[in-house]
């Protein structure tokens, strides 16, 4: 079957590029494959379910732009389609003097993002959030809570209203591109299409490979485990409450999170995940192993940062101190609080030297685009995102 446009990936970025891509091209012929029986089942139906503001991210980065452009994308998409958010704000608190510092430098860079927030001292903090405790926060207003994979299937509706496909448990095994069209084998079937856009998550890197691409980079999972509060304790926190980050390291560290469906999760902590798509703490793929134990960027990487990745291990096997640091901020909670919730897997991709590649990163051939890092804030910045997407490839159909 022939398509002007072929997308890979039925996640939240995938779905964003493809609904623009027909509202772009109305009566084209343009087909999503995914390779799981239902949308948005990975990175996207796993997350915070957070509508990030955009004040980690490094000026002109494409984060620190697609972030701020997607919290009024994000909302008003929500507010057009009577989909279920609230923008109840974040509070990122300091705890000693370090994180006092931190959270100072922390404050200029959301000016230079070009957010709007407040710094609240110990006693105003202690008004908005009676059972956190603090030296003082930064209050980000615009922060918002959403079910991620609503928004996502809610796209992939309106995608198929105005006319896209999309073909579901369809895993695809090969990508060759010549002058004139890119084919894509799945499992199933052989399509052929003029252009690809390939938005593949924790596959992202094998998908390029596949198309024979050269890389530079690996994804490794990174499996985020939560706990959740009882019901009863759900009315505990009034925004999202979070720490101050520490800038040599890619993690936002253990915060309580409402959600949009009522409950409060706390987490994600970070742990080398040796599944890409392993959401139980016992999953091995010996697949997924060997690629992390053969790419010498993890070697690097695993070096650099050996203390903190024990300290989330031993977390991750010790629920007290996995505890102690949700309590630095909030004493009131106990062990008994801290109940099961599902985990997730964040995609990140790392370079050959073991960088981690900190924004989003993007990979292209004459006909094909390839999404290769897409972590948070990916789900704020999906349409933004889509949209990028879409002025690549409306490039390259003019050259």
């Amino acid at each position: 079957m022939n398509y002007q446009f072929i997308i890979i990936g039925g996640g939240i970025v995938g779905l964003s590029t493809a609904w623009q891509l027909q509202q772009r091209y109305p009566g084209r012929r343009i087909l999503l494959l995914e390779k799981e029986s239902g949308l948005a089942t990975h990175q996207s139906g796993r997350n915070s379910g957070v509508i990030h503001a955009g004040i980690y991210y490094a000026p002109d980065s494409l984060k620190a732009r697609f972030c701020r452009q997607g919290v009024a994308a994000t909302t008003a998409f929500c507010r057009e389609h009577a989909i279920p958010f609230e923008q109840c704000g974040k509070l990122l608190v300091a705890t000693d003097a370090l994180e006092y510092q931190r959270m100072q430098a922390l404050y200029q860079r959301c000016h230079a993002n070009g957010v709007e927030v407040e710094l609240v001292d110990r006693v105003q903090l202690a008004q908005l959030e009676p059972n956190i405790n603090g030296l003082g926060a930064i209050l980000v207003r615009a922060t918002g809570i959403v079910d991620y994979g609503v928004v996502a299937r809610k796209m992939a509706d309106l995608f198929l209203a105005q006319g896209g496909q999309y073909r579901l448990g369809e895993e695809v095994r090969a990508i060759e591109e010549d002058a004139s069209a890119v084919s894509v084998t799945t499992d199933r079937h052989r399509y052929s299409g003029d252009y690809l856009i390939c938005c593949a998550g924790l596959m992202a890197d094998r998908l390029a490979r596949l198309q024979g691409l050269e890389t530079h980079f690996s994804i490794i999972p990174f499996r985020g485990e939560y706990y959740q509060l009882p019901s009863s304790r759900a009315g505990l926190i009034r925004h999202l409450i979070y720490p101050i980050p520490d800038p040599a390291l890619p993690f936002l560290g253990v915060h309580l999170t409402r959600m949009i469906d009522g409950r409060v999760t706390v987490g994600p902590n970070a742990v080398l995940g040796w599944k890409r798509e392993g959401y139980g703490r016992f999953n091995v793929s010996w697949r997924d192993a060997a690629d992390i134990l053969r790419f010498p960027g993890f070697w690097k990487l695993a070096g650099a940062n050996l203390g903190s990745g024990l300290r989330e291990i031993r977390n991750s096997w010790w629920k007290r101190g996995y505890l102690q640091q949700v309590r630095r901020y909030c004493p009131a909670l106990t062990l008994e609080d801290l109940r099961p919730s599902p985990a997730g897997v964040r995609a990140q991709a790392v370079m050959n030297d073991g960088t981690l590649v900190h924004d989003f990163l993007f990979l292209e051939s004459p006909r094909a685009l390839h999404v290769c890092n897409a972590p948070s804030p990916a789900a704020t910045s999906a349409i933004p995102i889509g949209g990028y997407l879409c002025d690549k490839i409306k490039t390259k159909c003019e050259v």
